[in-house]
């Protein structure tokens, strides 16, 4: 059974327990056959409206009202999204996918509408080709205003863009010259967008010259490019080592990347395939692989969202539990990304961290401080309060009528991955001194503020 669980926290975001209890009479192969099936089906994500931002004659408090809204409504599209990964109406690999995707095409998007269209973007090719997902990443206004491709013209080329695609999307640094970023930007300027958010190719911007990359030579334009670029197995090697690192083990095997980036280039990137043979591999779930990761913050409170029925009264409240832990999607650090592992933990998070299932489920007080400014001066409001509610009623539906024994094995077992071996006398004196109505819920809530329930 605690393989069936290490599939469905890596490859999404836990399971809630009429899943978990559904999934045990299933082969494991049955689970990863139900997953792909489900991820198969997308949905395209509503864009939202806001005013179109072509009149030059509005004042000064209409362009800021309008770009409140925009801010208001990107950060709408994060909680809209972390929804989507706690609801079992949507497939959680395709929106663990798309969280993977967001870390690797690292962008910042403050406006609503571009916010919407890059993790839509990024859902629909999630598990699709990996070209026809860097194609789209290119062409995201999002990505082409944070990455300055706007400003990529024939007669000043900005490599940017360029730079980033080759030493952070593809190939990776030491496979590339130079003379390959300048020749690159120039075959993608004239790449741009509209004032309302839509991908545009300026033809008069576009240097049309002849341009020698990575060995070849010609008229090449952006997908020319991405198209050389893929001919390099360095891209498959790269791009496979990193969903190594994110879904298996930071602690890299290049054996088996050597034999996994194989299959992708010959796949001709298909992502499904790869995804497929890391899932069915034997040594996904050897007991090295298993728990040894750390829940990023998205991920943490999705898998409580999708395990507990979370929900929050408040947007802000979610919102300002992400950043006290140090992650907001649409809002990385830097082009790189988030660093993951060892980094989500330290002093600012870990009590936090720990507490965040009693603050949950009991409304508790606690002090969100954004993690990055832990060290300001800047004077912020100490306490505030998460509102929200826990659904207990599938737990103790679930566990009625069993023993407080068997109550404690079968949340252990749900709650706490690997062969993790506790008493329930431990936990019994804490029980007694928990202000709950019932025996499950003190000790669910006991059992994911342990430090085991940070990993996955």
């Amino acid at each position: 059974m605690k393989e069936i669980m290490h599939l469905h926290w890596r490859a999404g975001f836990g399971l809630n327990p009429v899943e978990w209890r559904e999934k045990q009479s299933l082969s494991l192969r049955e689970c990863i056959e139900i997953m792909f099936e489900k991820a198969a089906t997308h949905r395209n994500l509503p864009i939202p409206d806001l005013p179109a931002r072509t009149d030059r004659n509005r004042t000064v408090e209409d362009k800021k009202e309008l770009m409140k809204a925009s801010r208001q409504l990107a950060l709408k599209q994060v909680i809209d999204w972390l929804d989507r990964m706690g609801n079992t109406q949507y497939s959680a690999l395709r929106q663990k996918m798309t969280l993977f995707w967001h870390g690797h095409f690292a962008c910042i998007t403050k406006n609503g509408i571009l916010a919407a269209r890059q993790i839509d973007t990024l859902q629909k090719h999630a598990l699709g080709n990996f070209r026809d997902l860097l194609l789209g990443v290119a062409k995201d206004p999002s990505m082409i205003r944070f990455l300055n491709n706007q400003q990529n013209r024939k007669s000043q080329p900005n490599e940017n863009f360029a730079r980033e695609l080759l030493e952070l999307f593809t190939v990776g640094h030491g496979e590339y010259s130079e003379k390959d970023i300048k020749e690159a930007a120039r075959a993608f300027t004239g790449w741009s967008s509209t004032r309302n958010g839509q991908f545009i190719f300026r033809e008069r911007q576009h240097d049309f010259g002849s341009k020698t990359f990575m060995g070849q030579t010609g008229a090449f334009d952006g997908t020319n490019i991405i198209d050389i670029i893929l001919e390099n197995e360095a891209t498959a090697t790269f791009v496979t080592r990193k969903i190594y690192r994110y879904f298996v083990n930071e602690k890299v095997d290049e054996t088996r990347v050597r034999n996994l980036s194989r299959l992708f280039y010959q796949s001709g990137y298909d992502i499904a395939i790869l995804m497929r043979a890391i899932f069915e591999s034997n040594w996904f779930y050897a007991q090295d692989n298993i728990g040894c990761k750390i829940k990023s913050p998205v991920e943490l409170l999705a898998g409580m969202k999708r395990s507990l029925g979370v929900t929050f009264e408040n947007d802000l409240a979610v919102l300002g539990v992400l950043r006290s832990l140090g992650q907001v999607p649409l809002n990385p650090p830097n082009v790189a990304g988030w660093p993951g592992g060892r980094s989500w933990i330290d002093n600012s998070t870990l009590m936090f961290r720990l507490n965040l299932p009693i603050y949950l489920m009991r409304a508790s007080e606690v002090n969100l401080r954004p993690k990055t400014d832990l060290n300001s001066s800047t004077r912020m409001k100490r306490l505030k309060k998460i509102a929200a509610t826990v659904d207990f009623v599938p737990i103790e539906s679930m566990l009625d009528g069993k023993s407080q024994q068997e109550s404690f094995e079968f949340l252990l077992n749900w709650l706490v991955p690997g062969n993790r071996s506790f008493d329930k006398q431990y936990f019994d004196p804490f029980i007694r001194k928990m202000e709950t109505k019932s025996y499950h819920q003190a000790l669910t809530m006991l059992l994911m503020s342990l430090p085991e329930y940070q990993l996955c």
